[in-house]
């Protein structure tokens, strides 16, 4: 690591209030922190937030990026504990939306002297099929296709995927917003962390967190059906899981009045 500013920089490392609760908030794939901005005004005053973008995601650096590093998801994790270590912090709740609630638990189990609690955003382990025993909602030849479209048509690509993600009848403002989020994204980095994310299976590492931890399940989500958070939840033995009456993938962009008092409460709680 070079000067202290190095990974705040890269990073684009933003913290907010200064209570003696550390709360770090890690974006799905194709977003920035900007995404968590509707559940912060619930969260003013009592608590140091912590906010930042993987490389290659919003503000960061995109010349750190590499391609070797960011071939896993483990490259990621590595920015998570990167950006704990140059603040020092220790006793984080990590709160991961969607695939980050994946690069949160690597980080977990490779540091967990640094986390407190986990708390989960429409979480999945695996996106692809694996019948009988598991169905993370697509086929391999499904998401072929859906890379392949980054290659043909990248602003189809997020067009097509955006709705899926904020969930069709919500709000069209939102959708559009992702939309521009996932097209901002330098296409070479985006299918890198498209492939990471779509591609990886992470159910094996379920059994090893040792955090206490709250999963949030939409119950109509396109990228993660009920029966996902459902795996996650048995397969975790210290979690708890709210099922929230929603639509969509990113519950703390359409439905932060419905989470952040569980959130608030979890975190709270002794």
């Amino acid at each position: 690591m070079g000067s202290d500013n190095d990974v705040l920089t890269r990073n684009n490392v933003t913290v907010l209030g200064k209570g003696n609760k550390t709360l770090l908030l890690a974006n799905g794939f194709g977003c920035d922190q900007n995404m968590w901005r509707f559940l912060l005004p619930y969260m003013k005053g009592d608590y140091k937030i912590v906010l930042f973008d993987y490389v290659g995601s919003g503000n960061s650096d995109v010349s750190q990026f590499q391609q070797n590093k960011y071939r896993t998801l483990d490259g990621y994790a590595e920015d998570i504990i990167d950006v704990c270590d140059e603040l020092s912090l220790n006793n984080v709740n990590l709160v991961g939306h969607s695939v980050s609630s994946i690069i949160g638990l690597l980080a977990a189990i490779k540091k967990p002297e640094y986390f407190v609690k986990l708390v989960m955003v429409c979480p999945t382990p695996c996106f692809l099929n694996f019948p009988p025993e598991y169905f993370g909602g697509f086929d391999e030849a499904d998401l072929h296709e859906l890379l392949g479209l980054m290659d043909k048509n990248y602003i189809g690509w997020a067009e097509y995927l955006a709705p899926l993600v904020i969930g069709v009848n919500n709000s069209e403002a939102l959708t559009s917003e992702l939309s521009s989020s996932f097209c901002s994204t330098d296409p070479v980095i985006a299918k890198s962390f498209a492939r990471a994310t779509f591609f990886s299976d992470y159910r094996e590492i379920l059994s090893q967190v040792r955090h206490p931890t709250l999963i949030f399940q939409s119950d109509n989500d396109a990228l993660a059906a009920k029966s996902v958070g459902d795996y996650m939840h048995n397969k975790i033995q210290n979690s708890a899981i709210e099922i929230i009456q929603a639509e969509g993938h990113c519950l703390h962009m359409t439905h932060p009045e419905k989470i952040a008092p569980l959130l608030i409460k979890y975190v709270n709680d002794e």
